[in-house]
């Protein structure tokens, strides 16, 4: 599924937490959050630490894939190494 906004990742964490038959906070206590920061991200907040959304959707069954877009050609070679930063992640 393509992602263009907060309220679309909204959407589908609510989506995927309600089909597994979950609560907001017994998903909250599996991936570690409270149940207002689940309560916030079903609300499409515009600022969310990356950190706890890839820690959320790990809990939900769903991963984050970036794809390169028609328009990334503007995107200077020096950019973020996402690589290191889920590796980082991943080895908390």
């Amino acid at each position: 599924m393509r992602l263009n906004s907060t309220g679309d990742l909204a959407a589908e964490v609510r989506g995927r937490r309600k089909d597994l038959g979950l609560t907001q906070a017994e998903l909250a206590a599996r991936a570690g959050v409270s149940r207002a920061w689940v309560n916030e991200v079903e609300a499409g907040k515009p600022t969310l630490e990356l950190g706890l959304v890839l820690r959320l959707l790990d809990h939900l069954g769903l991963q984050l894939e970036l794809v390169k877009s028609a328009s990334s050609d503007d995107v200077p070679e020096s950019g973020i190494d996402l690589d290191s930063l889920l590796d980082e992640y991943r080895n908390r």
